[in-house]
């Protein structure tokens, strides 16, 4: 990545901006984990009441039902919803394909701000890691802010720089919400990806960045394409017949995740660069549940 830290700034505005319209779907979720503002699964001591259940010694006595004391003569308790504090997991992939181009440079990095930041305005907790093939590495809070997580970003090598995320090894919180901020464009089964996003009930979010020239390219004649991944040069003569042969390959792949992703219950939304923040989450994100209006 060769983002300037005025570049940077102005995409952390972008997204901060985005965030008073759009946000994380934190709220659609049942939680366990530390106090917070989010409803719980268990009981706790919020104002939302929940239940009765019959006293026991040692109980808060703050708690007690003393109307229906005085109606029976036995003791009860009121019970109230639990509040818990959400955890979500950030996982940016830093494939050479997320930063090839400079559009999709960008959106990859409004877009990894614009988690953090709705994740920060709601009172979640978030930890952030780089993945790239079978490296992750653990990027702090104070870093993304300070942007200070590009040089990671830049220095970290895979055994194999076109591999998928290899997510078996990475430590994810039980019952926290995933995101995976991924072009996908990696030749892999979907299952065992979102199998790993969603062990021990974790909740798994795709956020997609992609270029309208990966999507529907209008290429014509010899061009020399260059490996993303490996950076290769590879000569080629574009005739219509491959031109459709490509779309249809890449319609394909992104059909076989959108099903595996409605297997697993996972929205899945997939990101334009080309045009404004907000106008590229407004197009799929909402409809498809990976993020909410506020």
């Amino acid at each position: 990545m060769s983002l300037s830290p005025a570049q940077l700034n102005q995409l952390q505005t972008q997204a901060n901006i985005c965030t008073e319209r759009l946000g994380l779907p934190l709220r659609s979720q049942i939680w366990r984990g530390k106090a917070g503002e989010f409803q719980g699964a268990g009981t706790g001591s919020s104002i939302d009441f929940q239940d009765h259940r019959a006293y026991v010694p040692g109980d808060d006595p703050r708690h007690i039902n003393w109307q229906a004391y005085a109606r029976t003569g036995n003791y009860s308790m009121k019970l109230y919803r639990e509040e818990v504090r959400p955890s979500v997991e950030l996982l940016l992939d830093v494939s050479n394909s997320m930063f090839f181009d400079p559009e999709k440079e960008k959106r990859c990095a409004e877009l990894l701000y614009f988690c953090c930041l709705s994740a920060a305005q709601s009172g979640a907790s978030i930890r952030t890691q780089l993945v790239q093939g079978d490296h992750h590495q653990h990027i702090p809070e104070d870093a993304i802010n300070s942007h200070r997580w590009l040089e990671p970003a830049n220095k970290m090598a895979a055994s194999d720089p076109a591999a998928p995320p290899q997510l078996q090894n990475l430590p994810l919180l039980p019952h926290s919400v995933r995101i995976l901020i991924s072009d996908l464009l990696f030749d892999t089964d979907p299952a065992p990806i979102l199998q790993q996003l969603t062990r021990q009930h974790g909740k798994a979010i795709l956020l997609v960045p992609y270029l309208q020239q990966e999507a529907n390219p209008d290429w014509s004649g010899h061009y020399e394409f260059v490996d993303a991944e490996h950076r290769g040069a590879h000569p080629h003569r574009i005739d219509p017949s491959i031109l459709k042969k490509y779309r249809q390959a890449y319609r394909d792949h992104f059909t076989q995740w959108h099903q595996a992703a409605r297997r697993f219950n996972t929205p899945m939304a997939k990101v334009a660069s080309e045009p404004e923040l907000l106008t590229a989450l407004n197009t799929e994100a909402l409809k498809s549940g990976a993020l909410t209006t506020n």
